[in-house]
């Protein structure tokens, strides 16, 4: 499992949008300056994010994006699932079915897979945009369970 560019960014932008909106809108051009993304690319991780509910937006001189909840009512999880859909680490779990395999019943490897599946689950579920807002100021992320 690789996290692309996307999911990357989409998290620098929700962390921006927490950071600097202190009940305003910020322009997508603000948050480009700020984190060396360009506009078009930002654009469209957005809109996928306005799609979910998870921005909102509006027009004009003032216009911009913000969030809709706080900090702490998202977690990475849901934002890395939205613009890298499932997160699973073999073919096999990735599809609409709970096992997307022939083979499933005879793999000597699936309860394997299923476990890495869960724990990567449960990690980015874990941490929410202000544990990692907060993480600056305390440090570094805890690597061990926080809950």
């Amino acid at each position: 499992m690789k996290i692309s560019t996307k999911g990357r960014y989409a998290l620098r932008l929700m962390i921006d949008l927490a950071q600097n909106s202190n009940g305003k809108y910020v322009s997508l051009k603000d948050v480009s300056s700020r984190q060396g993304i360009s506009v078009k690319y930002l654009e469209q991780i957005v809109g996928n994010l306005c799609k979910w509910g998870y921005v909102k937006s509006t027009r004009g001189a003032q216009g911009g994006y913000m969030l809709t909840k706080k900090p702490k009512e998202y977690t990475v999880g849901e934002i890395l699932r939205i613009t890298e859909g499932k997160l699973a680490p073999v073919a096999c779990l990735d599809g609409t079915k709970e096992i997307d395999c022939e083979r499933a019943a005879d793999c000597l490897t699936l309860e394997f897979w299923k476990g890495l599946y869960r724990v990567i689950n449960e990690y980015i579920d874990q941490y929410t945009l202000e544990d990692l807002l907060n993480q600056k100021t305390k440090g570094t992320m805890n690597c061990h369970n926080k809950r």
